[in-house]
């Protein structure tokens, strides 16, 4: 297992927990629950105490089928809560395809740059990116929401998720990003089926020989509600999966992932330090 370090963003020794704070009325697990600012930056403080590291802020549903909304829509949900929130000293990302929402959330104290494309939503996010010099996530991304389940179409999808995130890779460089912002994420969930979603947490170390941190976004999905179907086939409710997310937050954390994104954080921050503890036994 390898410990990365991100600079600008803690480093504990093992796989830190970002803790998700959507600021929207349409997420998939938990939207409209943290839709008020007062209640967002509550939440977020929760989740601090719970043990999360970071905590994820975004303003606009991703969830498959999902229409986008306006950049000043997204602004006014994000822009508060991430400035409330950094003025708690939380460290701060924010979950945002927008490069003027990306700004203006650094300007407000986020520490890092969660972007679902991959900077291909907009093509000017990884220069403002690389302007700020803050940590970058490039996640695997074939298009928006109301596209991506027709575009989850593989062969082999640990190689081809490997190649399309290199890519990216080499186009965010090219841009002026510097190596040490990056931090890949697979993009579990996104334009991918259950079965690929195991392969690809499968393939974890594969992904790892690319040579950056990877941040792994699990919690709650649809395939974990499918893979724990009642007998007649209805798949578990978003909120009734966070036993197997945290399954699956000791496994990343055990097969070297930098950090996992997750919505119930104590119990996720008490598996990290469980595979820790395993990776020093061994050590």
């Amino acid at each position: 297992m390898t410990t990365w370090s991100v600079p600008g963003l803690p480093s504990e020794g093992r796989c830190l927990v970002m803790g998700v704070v959507n600021v929207t009325p349409d997420s998939f697990s938990d939207g409209g629950q943290w839709f008020d600012v007062a209640t967002a930056v509550r939440h977020g403080l929760e989740l601090v105490e719970q043990g999360a590291d970071i905590v994820d802020v975004g303003g606009e549903s991703t969830r498959p089928g999902a229409a986008r909304v306006s950049l000043a829509e997204e602004l006014a949900r994000v822009e508060p809560v991430i400035r409330a929130l950094s003025r708690e000293g939380v460290t701060v990302s924010v979950d945002t395809m927008r490069a003027e929402v990306a700004q203006a959330a650094v300007n407000a104290g986020a520490k890092l740059v969660n972007d679902v494309s991959g900077g291909l939503a907009d093509p000017e996010m990884p220069r403002v990116v690389a302007a700020a010099g803050v940590p970058y996530v490039v996640m695997h991304w074939r298009g928006h929401s109301h596209s991506m389940d027709s575009r989850a179409i593989y062969g082999d999808v640990v190689t081809e998720v490997r190649e399309e995130l290199s890519k990216r890779v080499a186009s965010v460089l090219a841009e002026g990003v510097a190596e040490s912002q990056i931090v890949l994420d697979p993009g579990i969930g996104f334009s991918k089926n259950s079965d690929h979603n195991w392969a690809v947490l499968a393939g974890i170390d594969q992904l790892s020989e690319l040579g950056y941190p990877l941040l792994i976004g699990a919690s709650r999905k649809r395939f974990l509600g499918r893979l724990l179907a009642d007998q007649d086939g209805t798949p578990r409710p978003f909120g009734q999966s966070d036993d197997a997310t945290i399954a699956v937050t000791a496994l990343a954390a055990q097969a070297g992932a930098w950090c996992v994104r997750v919505h119930d954080v104590r119990p996720n921050a008490d598996a990290v330090r469980v595979a820790a503890a395993v990776q020093r036994a061994r050590s």
